[in-house]
């Protein structure tokens, strides 16, 4: 098992320090007292499956960690089409928005677990920590790579580059090694609505990627990847 899915099981918290998710958060670089300060505006929240935690366009009041689930993020289109914007994982931090309002949509894809924070006092803590803040701008920057990364996915990648990318993007963030077993709480409408495909052209994708040893399905959320390397080389990827 994964750190990452290791992390999914710990589920709901009391504690900063006592967080399952610790060493992948960004609460990572705290020290105890550091983060005993930050669990005292601390709580949490429980999601069931397809619960939204906040919709596009609602106030920015709090921040958020997860640590248990998966959530994805989503926008919509003025005449109603859905864009998925992003999946996130036990570990990653978001809703500390550039503007007043959040910018997507963000809803449970299985039963997950955050710890919560005000925006406002979490603003006040990262001005008294600056390794904090620093370890925030670090994952800024990584999110802003990975966004002109799916620029590229979607603008000059052909159809199994675009899944081929997915399935290795989403084995390194659970942190495998030559092979990986991923297994995927999104369903093939969200995967296509992330990659700007149709569910039939994801599903035939993933047909393709079976009978060509490329992966081996195990019913519709389970991915048995025999060889990273050799996807990467599908997908384009270093």
């Amino acid at each position: 098992m994964s750190g990452r899915e290791q992390a999914a099981c710990c589920g709901r918290i009391e504690t900063c320090e006592r967080c399952g998710v610790r060493g992948l958060a960004v609460c990572r670089v705290l020290s105890p007292e550091e983060l005993r300060e930050l669990s005292r505006s601390m709580r949490t929240i429980e999601l069931e499956p397809g619960e939204p935690l906040f919709h596009e366009g609602d106030p920015a009041h709090s921040v958020f960690t997860l640590t248990g689930g998966h959530l994805r993020l989503s926008r919509l289109l003025a005449d109603g089409r859905r864009q998925v914007t992003g999946f996130l994982l036990p570990g990653d931090f978001l809703g500390l928005a550039f503007r007043d309002t959040y910018v997507a949509t963000a809803e449970a894809l299985d039963a997950a677990v955050l710890c919560t924070f005000p925006r406002t006092a979490f603003e006040d803590f990262l001005a008294r920590h600056p390794r904090f803040e620093h370890e925030l701008l670090a994952r800024a920057r990584s999110e802003l790579a990975a966004a002109q990364e799916q620029m590229l996915v979607l603008g000059r990648k052909t159809a199994r580059e675009r899944l081929a990318t997915f399935l290795v993007q989403l084995a390194r963030r659970h942190g495998t090694g030559g092979r990986a077993v991923l297994h995927l709480p999104m369903g093939r409408a969200d995967i296509a609505d992330y990659l700007g495909l149709t569910v039939e052209t994801v599903s035939r994708t993933f047909s393709a990627f079976r009978r060509e040893g490329l992966v081996r399905l195990e019913g519709r959320s389970t991915v048995h990847i025999p060889s990273l390397p050799r996807l990467a080389a599908e997908a384009a990827l270093e």
